[in-house]
């Protein structure tokens, strides 16, 4: 089911060249110093391509909601899923947008100094420069639009979100919305995943972030619920006007 990525809308455009490349359920909007809408259609393909090879007749993989074994001899993005996903305690495919998203800005690496990609609200970003995020966790939130913070990522980070109030994602909790900055970007969407099952009510925000470690390659987590919200790691900034990354 196509959603409508409003939120692409508050992106400042820079001196950033921008194109969307869609495959199937994956749907990327990029941001780079060029136009690379060939190379990202062919890393994206590949990527797909290698992933649903192994996801058929694994089912487990797919569908699991705990983690699960992967052979060594699986292809290199199954198994960055998979270990994420048993870092954090969820199924693998808690972390394939993030997984997908730096799979495609690693393989542009080699043209462009900048790359940004953003993949359902999970991105991959690279960049020398400081890097401005805004939080959205939904229309009702009061934090929308309105807190932000920055990262430098000069060797790459993901920041992904997940939420139990927003989107179709599978959520256990009812957060408006976690963002985690991590190194890696399978594991930011892992984390995520796992960290927003936590929080059910405002009251669990602080005792959740207390208790989950900033562990594995994760340094930030940003989490709201109603009119509450936490952060580790990263320092919450005023934001002014509605353009990000």
């Amino acid at each position: 089911m196509y959603t409508h990525r409003f939120y692409r809308t508050w992106v400042s455009h820079g001196d950033l060249c921008r194109f969307r490349i869609v495959r199937h359920e994956s749907d990327l909007h990029i941001a780079a110093d060029c136009d690379l809408s060939m190379a990202a259609c062919d890393a994206l393909h590949r990527v797909r391509r290698e992933l649903e090879g192994y996801a058929d007749g694994n089912e487990a993989f797919l569908h699991s909601l705990v983690p699960v074994t992967v052979p060594p001899s699986a292809p290199e993005v199954a198994v960055r899923m998979a270990e994420a996903s048993s870092l954090w305690g969820v199924g693998p495919m808690a972390s394939v947008a993030g997984a997908v998203a730096e799979s495609v800005g690693r393989a542009l690496e080699e043209w462009t100094d900048t790359v940004i990609v953003e993949n359902g609200g999970d991105i991959f970003a690279r960049s020398a420069g400081t890097l401005n995020f805004v939080l959205y966790a939904g229309e009702d939130s009061p934090f929308s639009g309105r807190i932000g913070f920055r990262i430098h990522a000069p060797d790459g980070k993901g920041v992904c979100t997940s939420s139990g109030t927003v989107g179709h994602s599978l959520s256990f909790g009812r957060a408006g919305a976690v963002t985690v900055v991590a190194g890696d970007c399978a594991e930011a969407d892992a984390a995520a995943t796992a960290i927003a099952n936590m929080i059910s009510a405002p009251g669990d925000l602080e005792e959740t972030l207390e208790r989950v470690s900033l562990r594995g390659s994760v340094e930030g987590v940003v989490a709201c619920c109603g009119r509450s919200i936490v952060s580790r790691g990263v320092r919450l900034l005023p934001v002014e006007g509605r353009e990000g990354a």
